[in-house]
């Protein structure tokens, strides 16, 4: 039933008669009807009549005249792409440089060519998962960020991780080698930095990796799509 009614309220929203709607005024009718919300961008989506909402990190869909709401991904049939999600990379990507790295874990693999900075909680088994096929990788520059969101315990490990003589050591032998850090976390560290830089940047899951072009992608990536979008990432700065 629910998948009828989606279907159908997409059929009126490509096929509604082009109307003459700015952003400005799309954005305010959306704020007026939902108070609540802060509307970050309005845009006219280039699929029919719709119009992209994008607040609080996510896209939504609606019409013009905000009279319908669509809560969900957007995809192109023809070419299977993932229109939702291209978008958000888009509007989330920040600029690299500007990333406290200082604040971050360095890890060099090879010439340390090619950079990312990942967001990862001490306690994430898919952090640890991830580590495996970050550590796999030639020619990169890895700064990580201790962001600890699953519990206070991830915060203790973030400092002591922090306070460790060798912090590449201890991170490695935790999320690699299961050895809890034994250092204590009561030197100036820079985890409550991180922690209100994370939640700056909407980074509401572990592992989040920013690449140089300044997009980003969650989840435990694999080699080969840490593969291409460090590839993809080279290609769009030398645009």
């Amino acid at each position: 039933m629910f998948a009828k009614k989606a279907a159908a309220l997409f059929s009126l929203l490509m096929f509604a008669v082009p109307a003459f709607a700015n952003p400005e005024a799309v954005k305010k009718e959306f704020e007026k009807k939902y108070p609540e919300v802060k509307v970050e961008k309005a845009t006219k989506a280039g699929y029919g009549d719709l119009w992209e909402i994008f607040a609080n990190g996510e896209i939504l869909y609606t019409d013009e005249k905000v009279n319908f709401l669509m809560i969900g991904t957007l995809v192109e049939v023809a070419s299977k792409k993932n229109i939702t999600e291209e978008r958000l990379q888009r509007l989330t990507a920040i600029n690299f440089s500007e990333l406290p790295l200082h604040h971050a874990i360095k890890l060099v693999r090879g010439d340390g060519s090619r950079k990312l900075a990942i967001f990862e909680d001490p306690n994430c088994g898919w952090c640890k998962r991830f580590e495996k096929d970050l550590n796999s990788l030639e020619n990169i520059t890895a700064y990580i960020f201790t962001y600890p969101i699953l519990s206070p315990e991830s915060t203790d490990k973030a400092k002591a991780i922090w306070c460790s003589p060798d912090r590449l050591k201890a991170w490695q032998d935790l999320m690699l080698r299961d050895k809890a850090p034994t250092a204590k976390g009561t030197c100036a560290n820079p985890v409550d930095q991180i922690a209100a830089l994370g939640q700056r940047l909407r980074v509401q899951g572990t592992p989040m990796t920013y690449f140089e072009d300044g997009e980003r992608q969650s989840g435990a990536l694999s080699k080969d799509v840490l593969e291409a979008r460090l590839a993809a990432a080279k290609a769009a700065l030398k645009k």
